[in-house]
């Protein structure tokens, strides 16, 4: 039998055909990714020995920043080059860095005009030909979450704020939004030129539902949202590369303009939200999208037993392996909540039932 790259599992199941076998993908907290390294014997800082472990067949490339500190600390709080900060909040299984004080609430359009970002002249490009030569052999994101209006405005400007940007067309809001994607933009295309052909996809990122139904209307969609993104579209033609968007939530409704405009995998699908089951999802766009995620993380997963969480990953396998097109991941990172014993289970289940 053909030996399979990880690449042409991946690429196959983007052009909607059946590969050996699912490509398999992984993200997680720091919590369950510490256990998991510990159950398999490998180091905490071993990441990609965990991948080889569980048979991922992703990896992601990128530019480092090495440019000056835009923003002061504050006490108590992480603060980025963007200016967003965050603090730590505790919770039973472990903890996260939550995004708060958003510095750009109130901010007129002369204040976001003036609030440092990065520039992509203070990345370096230099080791990125050399990591994808490194992993060749793996499908290779080249812009991991990019674009992400809502989410990244909403960590500087609050999302009540966020919103009504959006609908009212505020001019400081909109232009963090330009701000922002010109920079991700650029940054994107000096990546893909520095990878001289070694990425094999861009991964954009916008959330777009609640658990039950879209968290925007078509119209603002329409006017906001998708003419920011169409520069990423562009950029991905002009290097003849698959696009995979990034949505959480009841994001379904969108589907039909991602396809407009060439967008051909969408990824992280709640199966919990509304129209967002797996047997809806390859019913109504199989032939037309191919798919990465489906495996909830506030499902068996998390609060399952062992034989639960393979029966569940089973039936998800069943559904959507048909035909091709489907990539066995999470629905997002793996919560510190999930018992090591099910996540192993998770994977082993792919390996198990996900081959052709």
């Amino acid at each position: 039998m053909k030996e399979w790259t990880p690449k042409e599992r991946v690429l196959t199941a983007f052009a909607r055909q059946e590969p050996d076998r699912v490509p398999i993908n992984y993200h997680s907290n720091p919590g369950i990714d510490l256990r998991l390294k510990q159950h398999y014997g490998l180091a905490a800082d071993d990441h990609e020995g965990l991948l080889q472990v569980l048979g991922v067949d992703f990896r992601s490339v990128g530019a480092r920043y090495v440019g000056p500190k835009l923003h002061a600390d504050v006490p108590g709080r992480q603060v980025d080059n963007w200016g967003i900060h965050r603090r730590w909040i505790e919770h039973e299984s472990g903890g996260y860095w939550d995004y708060c004080d958003f510095p750009l609430r109130e901010a007129t359009v002369e204040m976001v005009a003036e609030w440092p970002m990065p520039s992509p002249d203070d990345y370096d490009y230099s080791e990125v030909a050399e990591t994808c030569r490194r992993y060749q052999q793996y499908a290779i994101n080249g812009a991991a979450g990019f674009g992400d209006i809502i989410n990244g405005n909403g960590m500087l400007r609050s999302m009540e704020q966020t919103f009504i940007d959006l609908i009212t067309e505020d001019p400081a809001g909109m232009l963090l939004a330009d701000r922002r994607m010109e920079i991700q933009v650029e940054v994107t295309a000096r990546v893909l030129e520095a990878a001289r052909g070694g990425v094999d996809f861009l991964w954009l990122g916008e959330d777009l539902g609640t658990q039950i139904g879209p968290s925007i209307s078509m119209q603002v969609f329409r006017k906001q949202i998708r003419p920011r993104y169409e520069r990423f579209c562009e950029l991905a033609r002009a290097y003849n590369l698959p696009m995979m968007m990034h949505c959480c939530g009841s994001s379904s409704w969108a589907f039909d303009e991602f396809i407009d405009m060439g967008i051909t995998v969408v990824e992280t699908l709640q199966p919990e939200a509304t129209n967002m089951a797996p047997e809806y999802l390859k019913a109504r766009y199989g032939d037309r999208l191919a798919f990465h995620g489906c495996i909830s993380t506030a499902g068996p997963v998390a609060y399952g037993t062992v034989a639960e969480v393979v029966d569940y990953c089973r039936h998800t396998l069943q559904v959507m392996m048909p035909g091709g097109g489907y990539c066995f991941a999470p629905t997002h990172a793996l919560q510190d909540n999930s018992p090591t014993e099910n996540v192993v289970a998770m994977y082993e289940t792919a390996h198990t039932y996900g081959r052709y």
